[in-house]
C-alpha cells in the first residue's frame, strides 16, 4: 500500500499567497501610532507659534478694537471710560492731521506703484539677460531690502542734510543760503522720503520679478519670436501676463508697504511738518506727549481695516482658483 501526501491545490496556494501579500501591504500602509514623545514634540511645534501669534498679534488687535471705544490716558485701569464712537468722530471730523495723512498714504501708494514697482521690474528684466556681473548687480540692488526702514532713514538723512549733505554738495549749494532743507521743508520732504522708500522697494520688487521671469516657460518666448513679435511685444503680451501670480503678490505688497510706511518719516521728524502718515499718527497718540489710548487705537483700527481690504481680495482670488476644478 502506498502512502499519499495531501498537497493543496495550486489555486488555493496562489490565493493564500495573495492574501498574505495584501496583509503585508495593509500593514506597511497603516499609520504608525504616535509615541508619547512624538505627541509632546508635535504639541510644542504647534503650540509655541500659536501662543506667540496670540500674544503678539491677536490679543493686541482685539484689545485695540476694544480700547478704540474708550477714553483712557494709559495710567491706570480704573481710568478707562466708555466713549462709544466719539474717538472715531474725532479722528474723521476734528483731527487736523488725519486727512493730510490719508492724502500722503495715497501719494505713497501712487509713487510706489507708478515709480518704484516699474523700476524694480526694469531692473529684473535687465538682470535676466545674463549680462556679465548680474549676480553682483543683484546683490547691490538687494542690499537695501535687508536694511530696516529706520536705518534707511538715517542713511538718507546724511544724503539730504542741508549743510553737509551729499545732494546739496553735488548741487553746489552746501553751506550757502540756497541750500535746500530736503527733510525740513514741508513742500519737498514727502518727495525726499518717497525716494528713500523707493530705494528699498525697487530692490524687493526686482527679486520677486526675477523669480517670476525664471519660471516663465521658454517655449512661449520662442513661439512669439517665430510669429514675428518684437522683444517688447513678447514681454508685454506673453511674458508679463504669464507672471500673473507674481503680479498679484506685488500689487498686494505695494499696497501694504504704502499703508505701513512709518520708519522713514518717524526717523526724519516723527511724522509731522508735511510727513503725516496714518501709521505715524497711531504712535503719536499712543506714546506721544498728548497721549490718548482711545484715539490712537481708533487710528490703529482704521489702518487695520484699510490693510485688510487688499489681503482679503488676494486670499479670495487665490483660494477661489484653487477650489475650482
Amino acid at each position: 500500500m502506498s502512502s499519499t501526501t495531501d498537497v493543496p491545490p495550486a489555486g488555493h496556494a496562489v490565493a493564500s499567497a495573495t492574501t498574505t501579500a495584501r496583509r503585508g501591504i495593509r500593514k506597511s500602509r497603516g499609520v504608525r501610532r504616535l509615541s508619547r514623545r512624538d505627541k509632546i514634540v508635535l504639541s510644542i511645534m504647534v503650540g509655541v507659534p500659536t501662543l506667540i501669534q496670540l500674544v503678539l498679534v491677536w490679543i493686541p488687535t482685539l484689545l485695540s478694537i476694544l480700547l478704540s471705544f474708550t477714553r483712557w490716558n494709559g495710567l491706570g485701569l480704573d481710568g478707562i471710560r466708555a466713549a462709544g464712537l466719539a474717538n472715531y468722530q474725532y479722528v474723521v471730523n476734528d483731527s487736523p492731521a488725519f486727512w493730510p495723512a490719508v492724502q500722503h498714504n495715497i501719494l505713497w501708494l501712487g509713487f510706489l506703484a507708478l515709480i518704484a514697482t516699474p523700476l524694480g521690474l526694469l531692473l529684473a528684466v535687465l538682470l535676466d539677460q545674463n549680462i556679465r556681473g548680474s549676480k553682483i548687480y543683484q546683490s547691490i540692488f538687494f542690499v537695501p531690502v535687508m536694511l530696516s526702514l529706520a536705518l534707511i532713514g538715517i542713511i538718507w538723512q546724511l544724503f539730504y542734510q542741508k549743510d553737509n549733505g551729499l545732494l546739496n554738495f553735488l548741487l553746489g549749494t552746501a553751506g550757502t543760503p540756497a541750500a535746500v532743507d530736503w527733510f525740513g521743508d514741508p513742500h519737498v520732504n514727502i518727495w525726499a522720503a518717497l525716494v528713500a522708500a523707493t530705494w528699498r522697494h525697487a530692490g524687493y520688487v526686482m527679486i520677486l520679478y526675477l523669480a517670476g521671469l525664471k519660471g516663465v516657460d521658454g517655449s512661449l518666448k520662442e513661439a512669439a519670436s517665430l510669429d514675428g513679435a518684437s522683444a517688447a511685444q513678447t514681454f508685454f503680451r506673453v511674458v508679463f501676463p504669464a507672471m500673473r501670480p507674481v503680479n498679484i503678490v506685488i500689487v498686494v505688497i505695494t499696497i501694504i508697504e504704502s499703508l505701513r510706511a512709518f520708519d522713514v518719516v518717524w526717523v526724519i521728524n516723527k511724522g509731522t511738518n508735511g510727513l503725516e502718515l496714518i501709521s505715524a499718527l497711531v504712535i503719536t497718540y499712543l506714546v506721544g506727549e498728548g497721549q490718548s489710548i482711545g484715539i490712537g487705537s481708533a487710528f490703529a483700527v482704521i489702518l487695520l481695516v484699510i490693510s485688510l481690504v487688499p489681503i482679503i481680495i488676494y486670499l479670495s482670488r487665490t483660494f477661489g482658483k484653487e477650489s475650482k476644478p
